[in-house]
């Protein structure tokens, strides 16, 4: 499938780096995250499959020695001793075998290319997995400072509207019961100041997990970036893409001929092998005719081994591996169901989570534009310290929603990608630019 893109940045001014940016953040998680470090290192040991099957192929050379202390008793039949020879025998010899027909040798070097694909295609699901598990945390960390902004922002203005009702109350223009209901919605913006602050640095020390180090301030959106749907907008190419070119299905895809080419190597048990077989040695011994002598010997030859009966093992082995391989078609299809319907979520995460920031950002328009109303009502009698102090709220909860709901939608743009297979550093960069370094929290 083509390459899916499914976001565009509005035209954005220029402005001086202050914060780290994902960019940045993602570069050091490749470098510091421990769980991608084992991925890489487990590719390594993946790629020695190859060479491993192949040396069956090729030939092997081996070389033995020995030395023996021999103590010997010759005597004639029921007669008496006639000589006891004391003596060390020596010896060494040079095996050179090369495979000239053992098929099991074929069909393992066959599946050693497909564990070796199997193992690129895990390291590329953990750099999918690490580019989320990143976002994820930076993301987090923003919705957190966001919230921390929120909930200070409301406790300042609960803050100078319970100022203003004591000094309503002291001059009689107030009553006690709009001191007492801003004195208790002070008090709770104080416990969820509180909340948010811990919130926060749970947040940041998840993110300090990943990337090995503090992250210290991080850009935010910025707040002309424009999302738009994904690309191509249909539903069903993202899920036949998922389907095919998801990582786990390739993951499963690898497993299942790995088991099927299982099947016929087992199956080779019962075919003969051939080996060409060349020795060359010496050897040094005793002999009662000759006494001691040297032998130097060369022979070659080929060698054929015809199995007959293991005791039921050969076929025992090959129902094992059929069995294998039916259990992996099964993955297999697990792996396209569960494909499919990662990318069904995520691609209504994305269109859904659009729809949602629109309706908040109207919102906010809409509660920016009550809070104000409320004020100039407030000023001329026509509205109580109460329904400024909700107007207010309402200005902050949606803001803090609008965040949430933005930075839930980029998850899903991620997520969706990964689903088909098709994340990576570019989609990375993508969603870095919409974020602003200036705007350092």
């Amino acid at each position: 499938m083509k390459k899916l893109a499914w976001l565009i940045v509005s035209p954005l001014l220029a402005s001086p780096l202050f914060a780290a940016d994902l960019m940045q953040v993602y570069r050091d998680a490749q470098d510091n995250d421990p769980t991608f470090a084992t991925a890489r290192s487990t590719l390594d040991a993946g790629r020695e499959k190859t060479p491993q099957a192949r040396a069956g192929l090729l030939p092997s050379l081996t070389l033995s020695g020995n030395t023996v202390w021999n103590e010997n008793e010759l005597s004639a039949h029921n007669g008496p001793t006639i000589a006891k020879p004391h003596y060390n025998s020596n010896g060494y010899q040079l095996t050179l075998s090369q495979p000239l027909f053992r098929w099991q040798n074929w069909v393992s070097y066959d599946q050693s290319k497909l564990q070796v694909a199997q193992a690129e295609a895990n390291f590329v699901q953990a750099r999918q997995d690490l580019i989320l598990r990143v976002s994820q945390a930076y993301f987090d960390v923003v919705y957190a400072v966001e919230n921390l902004k929120a909930v200070r922002a409301n406790k300042t203005a609960i803050a100078q509207q319970l100022e203003s009702a004591k000094k309503n109350f002291e001059v009689g223009t107030a009553t006690i019961t709009d001191t007492h209901e801003a004195q208790a919605r002070y008090d709770l913006a104080n416990a969820q100041e509180i909340a948010a602050e811990s919130d926060y640095e749970i947040r940041q020390r998840a993110l300090q997990a990943i990337i090995g180090k503090e992250a210290g301030p991080l850009a935010t959106t910025r707040k002309d970036a424009e999302l738009t749907p994904p690309q191509p907008n249909d539903m069903k190419q993202w899920v036949a893409a998922a389907e095919k070119d998801s990582i786990t299905v390739q993951v499963q895809q690898a497993n299942a001929e790995i088991a099927s080419r299982e099947v016929d190597r087992q199956r080779a048990g019962h075919y003969p092998t051939v080996d060409l077989v060349a020795n060359q040695g010496y050897s040094k011994n005793y002999a009662s005719t000759f006494g001691v002598y040297d032998t130097d010997f060369k022979n070659v030859g080929i060698q054929v081994n015809i199995p007959l009966f293991q005791g039921g093992l050969t076929v025992s082995r090959q129902r094992e591996a059929a069995a294998n391989r039916s259990a992996a078609q099964s993955a297999l299809e697990t792996a396209r169901r569960g494909a499919a319907l990662s990318a069904q979520q995520y691609y209504l995460g994305v269109t859904n989570g659009l729809a949602q920031v629109r309706a908040l950002k109207a919102a906010l328009v809409s509660s920016q534009s009550a809070l104000e109303s409320n004020k100039l009502g407030y000023e001329v009698g026509v509205r109580i310290n109460i329904d400024v102090l909700n107007a207010e709220n309402q200005v902050y909860v949606t803001r803090r929603d609008l965040a949430k709901a933005t930075l839930d939608t980029l998850m899903s743009q991620l997520r969706l990608k990964a689903a088909t297979g098709s994340l990576g550093e570019d989609d990375v960069a993508q969603i870095n630019a919409l974020l602003d370094p200036s705007t350092a929290q």
